[in-house]
């Protein structure tokens, strides 16, 4: 004897045809539509294409509108009919339509994230720091990684602006010079925050380090161990953060009355090769630096792996100081001497401007925050008694 799903009524139930395959009963006491039960066990098959709300209503025996309201949690809907829908929809492995809602809420609850590499663990850590605050706000992180490449970064905004992202969170490559891409995004209104490698050209939200009073601080450092012919292993001239560390590079000499010396300035395309290319051509001046700033960090590794290749030593012939840190620099001998860029920390500003930039709309006014760093003073730039030792200054 078959019941009703919807009464529970044995009466009045008859046949009323197949639906894929599955007996199709009529209840003439509520006048409702169903389907056998399947056997325990049984699944729905494999599907060639995504499974849709017809889908999941013809496997039930049921309105859209039915399937619909029960997955949203309407409470006309009864439970043993629910239980029916939910035990079909993941059988069909049925997926909401993204596209559908976002034209209905006119949001798809997505942010979009550009960063320049994932492996490097500066931008894995922010990409961290900006997933927290967003899945908190019950949105989801869309990832896309330019590889350094302007071409790259271009598609990658096209691609993620086709997906119909809410907003854009974006750390340029060190190739991009022209940012039409985000000029026109921002133009029609979405949301852009830049960080890390922000851009002065597009009026937007933007999270950044104290580059300058962290790089003077690094610089002081050395110039207190008694260093006086500094070299700096700068970015390309078109970065703003590598235009703003060596501007803190120059103050500091000014301040101790040392010559910059355009000798001892190399802007490079932060390559390990171009790295090694520029400590060469110091190594075979007449004079020498006596310790060089890599304004990256990743740069001052392939400097000291260089020197030590090279028969030099670190820090009693030439000290080494970077900018970023991560747990290999502690571990490396002799340990790097740095500034903790707080990644984590801007990712999560990133995010929280983003989000801030979604309640305000129009009354939001772009701003800059700016995260301080923290110097931390290692083996490798501590000459004569203060080796060996490891420590941390706010700055």
């Amino acid at each position: 004897m078959v019941k009703c799903v919807k009464c529970h009524s044995a009466d009045g139930v008859m046949k009323a045809g197949f639906v894929r395959g599955r007996q199709r009963y009529f209840c003439r006491a509520c006048e409702y539509h169903f389907t056998e039960a399947r056997p325990a066990g049984e699944t729905l098959g494999r599907r060639r294409h995504q499974a849709t709300l017809g889908d999941v209503a013809r496997a039930v025996g049921v309105a859209p509108s039915t399937v619909s309201r029960a997955i949203n949690g309407h409470s006309d809907i009864s439970p043993v009919t629910r239980q029916a829908i939910l035990d079909a929809a993941r059988q069909l492995s049925y997926q909401p339509n993204l596209l559908a809602q976002s034209l209905k809420n006119q949001a798809t609850y997505t942010i979009g994230v550009l960063i320049p590499d994932l492996e490097r663990p500066f931008f894995a850590t922010a990409v961290s720091g900006i997933q927290q605050v967003a899945t908190e706000a019950g949105y989801r992180v869309m990832i896309c990684q330019s590889k350094e490449s302007y071409a790259t970064e271009v598609s990658s905004v096209q691609a993620l602006i086709a997906s119909q992202v809410d907003g854009l969170l974006i750390c340029h490559s060190r190739e991009t010079e022209n940012f039409d891409h985000v000029k026109e995004p921002a133009l029609r209104g979405i949301p852009v925050v830049h960080f890390d490698r922000v851009c002065n050209e597009v009026n937007s939200a933007k999270v950044i380090l104290d580059d300058h009073r962290g790089a003077f601080a690094i610089t002081e450092h050395l110039i207190e161990q008694g260093c006086q012919r500094i070299a700096i292993l700068a970015g390309p001239a078109s970065l703003l953060i590598s235009q703003q560390r060596q501007a803190g590079y120059e103050a500091a000499l000014h301040k101790y009355r040392l010559p910059v010396r355009e000798e001892l300035c190399a802007h490079i395309d932060f390559r390990p090769a171009s790295a090694v290319a520029a400590l060469d051509a110091w190594l075979a001046l007449p004079e020498p630096p006596d310790a060089i700033f890599a304004i990256n960090y990743t740069n001052a590794f392939d400097l000291l792996l260089a020197l030590r290749s090279r028969g030099r030593r670190v820090p009693e012939d030439i000290a080494i100081v970077g900018f970023g840190d991560e747990f290999l620099s502690a571990m490396i001998e002799p340990s790097l001497t740095t500034v903790n860029l707080h990644p984590y920390r801007i990712g999560q500003q990133a995010a929280m401007l983003f989000l801030e930039q979604v309640r305000q709309r129009e009354r939001f006014q772009p701003h800059t925050t700016v995260i301080s760093g923290d110097l931390i003073i290692r083996q490798s730039s501590l000459k004569g008694q203060g080796q060996g030792q490891s420590f941390q200054l706010s700055i």
